[in-house]
């Protein structure tokens, strides 16, 4: 089988692909970011690089031999989260090019199948699509399968039945602390989280070390049974300051407060939900993906009497209460997301997108998909796609 990938990004097609086990002959790739063809070239070297999908007619394949067309159309013009220019920007008008390439292939090939990827956006523009596309699209948030608040249409004429089932991860589950190891002060139930190895929870050589531990900033991450990848969370660590405003009421699932401004840059969330959606472009990534709460916080109601907030060094403060209802912080601090915790919400393995800076692993990954919903919408078509393997 072939694959033609549109606006491949950093391969998460492929990702997908080789989850389910399938190689295909010819994997062709439209991506002209060069740092996500860094990546992808890093983790699947055949992958074959068309360039500008503008330039699609200069393209010198075979159009009846490919099989499936997946692509993510730039989303900027729709999303709700900008300016929602739609198909007056530029970037939205991509989204007919997508519709030029599909329809040249099914002239070749009718069999052919498609999915197209979109954030949600307004009924009359996703109407436009679904009108193009010949088919209504399936709504899937990124929450039943991973960590992440990722609301997205797919308009796909495969047939997929039901929805992936809800795996019930949370935050908490994927970060590299460990944080479900409860810990006592007097009548107080606190949650003091220790350095850890996540997934396998079997600690750093054995040993699970205490946050408090000066020596535990440096973690190493068991990439199955291959390499050991380090990581410091020293350098994600959010320094506090007297404008951290903690709210008396949850006013956004998740949200404990905020720094000078309510921004999405500035917001503080808990670890016992899921995290915000990824960014990618137009200043994502780490610059609007939150910043979320460590050393926290018991679910429960905590009926001891802690006044206000108290700053030690400026990385670590001692309670919260202002009646805070999720409960009572000790010894806690805030943090940025790695980058590794960031490919584990997108269910991209650890360290994928190693090999480039940080910002450009924030910005890829938030233009990315959410792998385990590709690999589930595409499993509607394993035995189409396997018998085509195999022939």
């Amino acid at each position: 089988m072939n694959v033609l990938s549109l606006f491949d990004g950093m391969s998460c097609g492929q990702i997908a692909l080789d989850r389910m086990g399938i190689k295909p002959n010819k994997y062709y790739a439209s991506e002209i970011d060069k740092y996500s063809i860094q990546i992808a070239k890093k983790n699947y070297p055949d992958t074959e690089h068309l360039g500008d999908v503008t330039d699609w007619r200069d393209w010198d394949i075979d159009w009846s031999s490919i099989n499936l067309v997946m692509g993510g159309s730039p989303c900027q013009g729709f999303s709700f989260a900008g300016k929602q220019l739609a198909f007056d920007d530029p970037r939205s008008k991509l989204f007919f090019v997508f519709v030029d390439i599909l329809s040249h292939i099914k002239q070749k090939n009718p069999n052919v199948k498609f999915l197209l990827e979109n954030v949600r956006m307004k009924k009359e523009h996703m109407d436009v699509i679904s009108d193009f596309m010949n088919v209504q699209p399936l709504r899937i948030n990124s929450n039943l399968v991973s960590a992440q608040n990722r609301d997205r249409y797919y308009w796909t004429n495969i047939k997929t039945l039901m929805m992936p089932v809800d795996k019930g991860i949370m935050l908490k589950d994927i970060v590299h602390e460990a944080v479900d190891d409860l810990n006592y002060l007097d009548d107080v139930k606190i949650i003091t989280p220790n350095f850890n190895v996540n997934p396998s929870k079997k600690g750093m050589n054995g040993v699970v070390r205490s946050v408090n531990n000066p020596k535990s900033t440096a973690l190493t991450t068991n990439k199955g049974e291959g390499q050991k990848i380090s990581v410091n969370l020293a350098e994600y660590i959010v320094p506090f300051d007297k404008t951290l405003k903690i709210l008396d009421k949850e006013v956004e699932r998740g949200k404990v407060g905020y720094f000078k401004n309510d921004s999405q840059g500035a917001r503080v969330y808990y670890i016992h939900g899921k995290s915000v959606t990824l960014c990618g472009s137009d200043g994502g990534g780490a610059v609007k993906m939150g910043q979320y709460l460590f050393g926290c916080i018991t679910p429960e109601i905590v009926k001891k009497n802690m006044n206000g907030q108290r700053f030690s060094d400026g990385r670590k403060f001692y309670t919260l209460t202002q009646g805070f209802h999720h409960g009572v912080l000790i010894e806690g601090y805030i943090r940025k997301l790695t980058p590794i915790e960031c490919e584990r919400l997108q269910t991209v393995p650890d360290n994928y997108t190693d090999g480039v800076s940080n910002s450009q692993r924030y910005k890829m990954l938030g233009n990315g998909w959410t792998v385990d919903v590709i690999t589930h919408i595409l499993e509607g078509a394993r035995m189409e796609l396997t018998m085509l393997m195999a022939a």
